[in-house]
C-alpha cells in the first residue's frame, strides 16, 4: 500500500510536468514591441529604430528589456516637469505623479490621459501588467497595485525609456 506522501508527490510531479509543457506550447510569442503603435508615422523598421535609439534604449523600448535598478538619473529627478517617451517624445507622466518607490526605477501613480496602453505579460510565468507608449508602442515598464493614493497604482518605468522636460 502506498503512503499519502507518495501519492501527493506523484500528483505534484505530474502537475509540474503538465504545467511545464503547457508553458512551452502556449506561451505568448515575443513581439518587437508588445503594443501596436497608434500612429502610422511610428511604424518604423527594426533598422530604423536602431538608428534612432542607443543600444540600451533599443533593448528596453523595442525588445521589452529592463534596465538595471538604480542606474537611471531620472530615478532621483525632483524638478517639476513632464516625462516623455524616449522613442517618440509623447508626454507620458507629470512630475506631480512621481514618487520614490524604493525599487530603483522612476515610479508614478498615474499616467497622463491617453498616453499608455497595457497588456498582460507572462515572461516570469506570473502574469504582470506591462505598459507601452500609446503612440510608438515602446515598452516603458510594468504596473503594480502597490502604489500610493489616490490610485493605489505603481507605474514602474525604465528610466532609459523616458526623457525629462523641466517646466521653464
Amino acid at each position: 500500500m502506498q503512503s499519502n506522501s507518495m501519492i501527493i508527490n506523484r500528483r505534484s510531479l505530474l502537475f509540474k510536468i503538465i504545467f511545464g509543457y503547457g508553458i512551452l506550447f502556449f506561451r505568448p510569442k515575443h513581439l518587437m514591441a508588445a503594443s501596436l503603435n497608434s500612429h502610422p508615422d511610428w511604424s518604423l523598421s527594426k533598422a530604423d529604430w536602431k538608428k534612432r535609439l542607443s543600444q540600451e534604449a533599443f533593448t528596453v523600448l523595442r525588445e521589452e528589456g529592463t534596465e538595471r535598478p538604480f542606474s537611471s538619473p531620472l530615478n532621483n529627478e525632483k524638478r517639476i516637469g513632464t516625462y516623455h517617451c524616449a522613442g517618440c517624445d509623447l508626454p507620458l507622466f507629470s512630475s506631480t505623479s512621481k514618487f520614490d518607490s524604493g525599487t530603483g526605477w522612476p515610479s508614478f501613480w498615474e499616467p497622463l490621459p491617453d498616453a499608455i496602453a497595457t497588456k498582460v505579460d507572462f515572461k516570469l510565468i506570473i502574469p504582470r501588467t506591462e505598459y507601452h507608449c500609446i503612440r510608438c508602442g515602446g515598452h516603458q515598464g510594468h504596473r503594480f497595485d502597490d502604489g500610493p493614493r489616490p490610485t493605489g497604482k505603481r507605474y514602474c518605468n525604465n528610466g532609459i525609456a523616458l526623457s525629462f522636460r523641466p517646466l521653464s
